[in-house]
């Protein structure tokens, strides 16, 4: 029997998926299912009978909600994006990270008749995704690092720029041979120096990802997903114009990384475990 077709948004990693559903009961567990989304600017239906709406509005139609209530999946992260700061194709529009309680109840999800009736909108709307499966990680977060309350920070949260995520997805660089230790510690030494600079600005870490495997993508691997918080866009731009943060980046950061995107998120849900 032939493989079905490759959906328009992204290609099918067969090989992942089929270590999805094949996972010792023994041995699976919980996955986070990281979506980036790039929207069509109008919905594409391929028998013409859809509704005229827009990329997004297709994919709010789809958003199968009731379906990931029946497996036990809840969405834990919903935003906007508001600027992609690095990476420049394609253009994300909004990132979701659903948790589902197996990984083989993300294959089985797939098959349900109910989710089937949904897809025919994310078909539609979506131009390009990348999915991903994640792993909680434990960021390297220095001992002697002070939460400083938001409301003592010198760019608190306001009713017109409140809360930020910033998301970095991260592939490292190469060592030699496929390695890429090196370049994780250098950007531990980096992320060192970023604490240094954004602790004073009410940071939070929002919660840190391994990337087991990418499920839907444009072939493209990657490594970590990592989300900081910021009471306020101006908190964030403080940082990221901060001396001290600028050298360790050109330093440690740029050169350990292969590809990354970077994107300031305006989140709408957040049950990421923040610190």
């Amino acid at each position: 029997m032939s493989a079905p077709p490759q959906p328009g948004y992204g290609q099918v990693n067969r090989e992942y998926g089929m270590r999805l559903a094949t996972t010792d009961p023994a041995h699976d567990g919980p996955i986070w299912m990281l979506n980036l989304m790039s929207y069509k600017e109008r919905a594409e239906y391929a028998d013409g009978s859809g509704p005229d709406v827009s990329g997004r509005e297709a994919d709010d139609l789809y958003a199968p909600i009731d379906v990931l209530g029946d497996i036990g999946a809840e969405v834990v992260f919903l935003a906007d994006v508001d600027t992609q700061l690095l990476g420049h194709s394609p253009t994300w529009h909004r990132i979701g990270i659903v948790k589902y309680p197996t990984r083989r109840s993300f294959i089985e999800m797939q098959m349900r008749p109910d989710f089937a009736t949904k897809h025919v909108h994310k078909e539609a709307g979506m131009a390009s995704t990348i999915v991903m499966g994640c792993l909680p990680i434990d960021p390297p977060v220095p001992d002697d690092i002070e939460w400083v309350d938001w409301t003592d920070v010198p760019h608190p949260p306001t009713a017109d720029d409140g809360p930020i995520a910033i998301l970095h997805v991260i592939r490292y660089a190469d060592d030699g041979d496929g390695r890429r230790g090196a370049s994780r510690e250098q950007l531990v030494e980096y992320q060192t120096k970023a604490f240094e600079s954004a602790g004073p600005h009410g940071v939070r870490i929002g919660g840190w990802f391994e990337v087991e495997d990418v499920i839907v993508g444009d072939g493209r691997s990657w490594d970590e997903v990592r989300f900081n918080m910021f009471p306020s866009k101006a908190a964030f731009m403080a940082v990221a114009m901060d001396p001290t943060r600028l050298a360790a980046q050109a330093e440690h950061r740029e050169p350990a990384m292969a590809d990354t995107y970077t994107m300031i998120l305006r989140p709408t849900i957040d049950r990421l475990p923040a610190t």
